[in-house]
Parts: structure tokens; C-alpha cells; sequence
């Protein structure tokens, strides 16, 4: 196909930087967002009377041929032509002629592209956050069927205190649903539209943005042409998304790690989401779980990528801006990827409740309720705090723990103790008199459990209003 721009060239282009130019090899898969842009685009032309309405349903009605090929696997995209945008009008040319020219009028490339990235984030969003609801119910699912689950809880990987199980899961399922709600308020600043704002300064032609804003569902315009084609905050906004999501799998993963090891023995992997070793025949390795936290740097290196290749731009548009979109598919295959793992690999654990009992009950998990206990008597905390500090210590030294003292030994260092001692030190008391909101008691984990089954439906309601909201109508 003849160069868009080559009426300016009398020399053809170096066969290597033509290649190296060119974006084909990963813009293809802006397809059918750059057709559903073009039908839009094409459609108001026809409407303002800048292409007649014969042209214009012309246009869309090969347009509609060239994205019926494209969804059986029919087009081969040339690396001659450069990008998605001529490729896909070369297919329209051959469906239908010359007229197909017409359809770049009042457009640049630069406007269609930033459109064609507009359009493909806005799906991705409701992809990530069925990704993320599905990760979330998996994790409520195993919190609900472990409820009375004990295991210790860490501070720099040391036992700290005891928690419920399902406590701890629902630790990710709040940071997860964190995740939903940044990728669901980037949706009003993907939902703009840049189609309109030509190749930096708009067009002559009398076209109507708001109505091709209105076919492609978006909320508005972008009110700054300039802005328009060189902004790229909403890619970097996804990034940022997708990289704090990976943050919190690649923590979950690590716990999975740790947790299915020997050591630990808190889970047991189900056998589709592990590997063995081809030299040792009893290993039985957390891989996935490994790899989610390994990817987690590819959507860190991408992010980093963007932000250095746009932070010495001059407006408006430049080559340079290019290098947008392989960060942002690899990103999305990612996340959605890791996603896609994650919920089922959390869904099939075995739980081991007693191995995570017997790991709470080491430690001197129980040593802060101790301080309580004497602070309700009336001692000031930081005294009980070292008054139950010098207890673990004579726990040390005689290789015993604080459930196994006699009263008399409690009472050698402080007269405060009593029988009820016992009692407040006892594993099952020390999880569920945690009862503020928040806590690690059972009747707090089961008001968690309410409330963000509550939010789990309000952001799938949320997801399926703008999935339909979205659907093509042109």
C-alpha cells in the first residue's frame, strides 16, 4: 500500500529502519478498537455531511466486512504498512475501493491511535476487575470454610500474636479490593475521548467530537487538542494500577510459598498448581505462586519504561510515544494472567488447622495478652510490658512456654495474677476477645466477611452496567 505521507519522499524507506519503525508486530492487536473507532469516526462524517451519506455507510459497511475477517483469522498484517491504522485501510480498500481514502479525512493517525488506546484500557479495566472479584471470592470461600482456623500472625517474619486464619485472608481480599476501587475510579480519565484533535492542533473540517464521544460511549471530550494526542496519564494511571495489583499477588504468592513448605506445613498445594523436580522425586514446588511474584517485575519494569520515555517529551505527539504500548498489553497478559491462576490455586489449599494451631501456640504468641491481663488491673502497660518481658525470659532459660506456669511462678512476678490467668491466655480467648471492628475475633471476622460480600456485589454490578454501557452500537 502507498505511504499515507509519501507524497513529500522521492526515496523509499532503508529496509531495516522500515522494520524497526514499525509497530504492526504489536499494535495488531488494537484491531478491532481501531475499526470501532473508524466506524464511529466514519459514521459522523456521513452525519455532518462532510462524506455523503452513501460514503459514509459505504465506509462502514466495509469496515464491518474488514473486522468479520479479522474475527475469523483471515487478515495478515504487513510490516510495509506500518502500523494497525493503514493496515486495517489497506483491507478497507480492498472491500471497497477508493472511497476507503476518504475515511482519514479530519483524523491524524496521532488522534486515532490515542483513541485506539482509550478504547482497548477501558476493556481491559473490566477485565482486571473480574479478575480481581474472582481472586477475592476464592479467598472469602476459603475464609469461610476455615473460620476457626488459628495460626500465628508475623511481625518481621517472627510470631507475633495469634489470628484466625480467615483473619489473614481477608487481609488480601481488603488490599485487593483497594485494587478494584483505583481501577475503577481510573475509568472517568480513560472514558475521554482524543478522536477529533487531529494531528496536534484539530481540523478545519466541521465534525461533531460530542457525537462521536456519544457512539463510542465515552463521557467526554478531551478540551485541549495538544493535550489530546500527546497525553498519556491514563496509560501510566493503568500501569500503576497493574503494578500495585501485582504488588498484592505477588505478597500472596510469597505466603503461599511459605506456607507450603516443610518448615511451615500450613497448606498442601493442589497437584494442578504445582511442579515436581526432574532429579528429586518427593519435591513438590509452589511454581505458580513463584512465577506470579516473579512476573510482578515485568509490569514494575514497564511502568518505569513509560514514565522515563515520557518525561522529556515537548508537545505534541512524537515517535517516541510508541514505546506506550507494549508496556501496557505485556502489563495486561500479566495481570490478568496471574489473575487467572491465582483464584483457582487459592481455591483447591488444603488446610492444615493443626498445623497452624501448634505453630500459634509456640512463640509466646499470647505474651501481649498477658501485659492486658495485669494493664485491666490497674498496672500501667509499660510496666506489664516488663513484667511479662521478664516472664518470657524465665520461659527461655527454663525451655518452657507461659501456659505451662504455675500459678506461684505468675505470681513471683507480680501479685496481680490470679486462676483467670489461665483463661486469658488461652489461644481461643486470645483471637476472639479481638472484637473491635477490624479484629481478629470471630464474630469481627464474620462482620468483615459481611460487608465485603457486600462490596463484592456492588463492584460486580458495578462491571457488568459498564460492560453493557460499552457494548458497540455502531
Amino acid at each position: 500500500m502507498k505511504k499515507l505521507w509519501g507524497g513529500r519522499f522521492s526515496d523509499g524507506a532503508d529496509a531495516f529502519a522500515e522494520s524497526f519503525g514499525a509497530s504492526i508486530h504489536f499494535d495488531h492487536i488494537l484491531a478491532p478498537f481501531d475499526i470501532e473507532g473508524s466506524i464511529a469516526h466514519a459514521t459522523m462524517l456521513g452525519e455532518v455531511g462532510i462524506l455523503t451519506t452513501g460514503e459514509s455507510s459505504q465506509i462502514v459497511d466495509g469496515l464491518r466486512r474488514v473486522k468479520a475477517r479479522w474475527e475469523r483469522g483471515e487478515l495478515e498484517f504487513r510490516i510495509s504498512d506500518e502500523d494497525i491504522h493503514m493496515n486495517i485501510e489497506r483491507y478497507l480498500t480492498e472491500e471497497i475501493g477508493p472511497v476507503a481514502g476518504k475515511l482519514h479525512t479530519a483524523r491524524s493517525r496521532n488522534d486515532q491511535v490515542a483513541t485506539d488506546l482509550h478504547l482497548f484500557i477501558r476493556t481491559q479495566i473490566l477485565l482486571a476487575l473480574e479478575g480481581i472479584s474472582a481472586l477475592q471470592v476464592a479467598l472469602v470461600g476459603l475464609a469461610e470454610g476455615n473460620k476457626n482456623a488459628i495460626l500465628p500472625g508475623y511481625t518481621h517474619l517472627q510470631r507475633a500474636q495469634p489470628v484466625l486464619f480467615a483473619h489473614h485472608l481477608l487481609a488480601y481480599v481488603s488490599m485487593l479490593q483497594r485494587d478494584s476501587e483505583r481501577f475503577r475510579d481510573l475509568w472517568k480519565r480513560v472514558n475521554v475521548l482524543p478522536l477529533g484533535a487531529g494531528a496536534l492542533a484539530g481540523t478545519t473540517f466541521p465534525i461533531n467530537r460530542e457525537r462521536v464521544a456519544e457512539l463510542l460511549k465515552f463521557d467526554g471530550v478531551y478540551e485541549n487538542s495538544m493535550d489530546a494526542v500527546s497525553d498519556r496519564d491514563f496509560a501510566l494511571e493503568y500501569l500503576n494500577c497493574c503494578a500495585m495489583d501485582m504488588m498484592h499477588l505477588s505478597r500472596l504468592g510469597e505466603e503461599v510459598v511459605l506456607w507450603s513448605t516443610g518448615e511451615f506445613g500450613f497448606v498442601e498445594l493442589s497437584d494442578k498448581f504445582s511442579t515436581g523436580s526432574s532429579i528429586m522425586p518427593q519435591k513438590k514446588n509452589a511454581d505458580f505462586a513463584e512465577l506470579i511474584r516473579g512476573k510482578t517485575g515485568r509490569v514494575y519494569g514497564g511502568l518505569t519504561a513509560l514514565y522515563t520515555t515520557l518525561k522529556g517529551l515537548p508537545l505534541a505527539y512524537n515517535k517516541d510515544m510508541q514505546e506506550d504500548k507494549e508496556c501496557v498489553f505485556d502489563a495486561t497478559d500479566t495481570v490478568l494472567g496471574s489473575l487467572t491462576v491465582a483464584a483457582p490455586m487459592i481455591a483447591t489449599l488444603t488446610i492444615n488447622a493443626d498445623a497452624m494451631r501448634a505453630h500459634a501456640s509456640r512463640g509466646f504468641t499470647n505474651a501481649t495478652d498477658a501485659a492486658d491481663y495485669l494493664a485491666k488491673k490497674g498496672l500501667p502497660f509499660r510496666e506489664a510490658h516488663e513484667v511479662v518481658g521478664k516472664l518470657v525470659r524465665h520461659c527461655v532459660e527454663k525451655r518452657t512456654d507461659l501456659d505451662s506456669l504455675s500459678l506461684d511462678s505468675f505470681k513471683s512476678f507480680s501479685s496481680l495474677f490470679d486462676d483467670d490467668i489461665f483463661d486469658a491466655i488461652a489461644l481461643e480467648t486470645v483471637v476472639n476477645r479481638r472484637t473491635t471492628r477490624g479484629g481478629t475475633g470471630l464474630s469481627a471476622v464474620e462482620d468483615q466477611l459481611k460487608r465485603m460480600q457486600e462490596k463484592l456485589s456492588e463492584t460486580a454490578e458495578w462491571t457488568e452496567l459498564h460492560r453493557r454501557m460499552i457494548a458497540p452500537s455502531c
